[in-house]
C-alpha cells in the first residue's frame, strides 16, 4: 500500500535539504583562465563573479579589446566549471531522501 505520510515527510525533508544546500553554494568556488592564464576569473556556486586577475602585461590601452575577449572567455569557462559542481553539491545534499527516479535530475530543477 502506498504510504502517503511517509511521502509527504520526505517531501519536507527534500525541501529542507535542498533549502539548506542552495544556502550553501557560495561555498563552492571555480576559476576559468583564458590567454594561457593571463586573465583568471573566479565565481562561486551562485554564479556570482568574485574575483578577475589580469597580468600585467596585458593592460595596456592598445590591448583593451584583447583584454575584454580573455574576460569574457574565462567567465565563460568559469561558469562552465562550476555547473557540474553545483549539480554534485545538490544531488550530495538530497541523496537517500527520494528514490532515484529515471529522467528526474533534481540538480537541473533547482540550480
Amino acid at each position: 500500500m502506498f504510504d502517503m505520510m511517509g511521502m509527504l515527510g520526505k517531501v519536507k525533508d527534500l525541501q529542507a535539504k535542498m533549502k539548506e544546500a542552495q544556502e550553501s553554494l557560495s561555498t563552492i568556488v571555480d576559476t576559468g583562465e583564458a590567454g594561457a592564464g593571463m586573465v583568471k576569473v573566479t565565481i562561486n556556486g551562485k554564479k556570482q563573479l568574485l574575483k578577475i586577475e589580469i597580468d600585467e602585461d596585458l593592460i595596456k590601452p592598445s590591448d583593451r579589446e584583447i583584454l575584454q575577449d580573455l574576460i569574457v572567455a574565462a567567465t565563460n569557462k568559469a561558469m562552465e566549471n562550476i555547473e557540474g559542481k553545483i549539480k554534485e553539491h545538490l544531488q550530495n545534499a538530497t541523496s537517500g531522501l527520494l528514490p532515484n527516479i529515471p529522467g528526474m535530475d533534481l540538480g537541473s530543477m533547482f540550480s
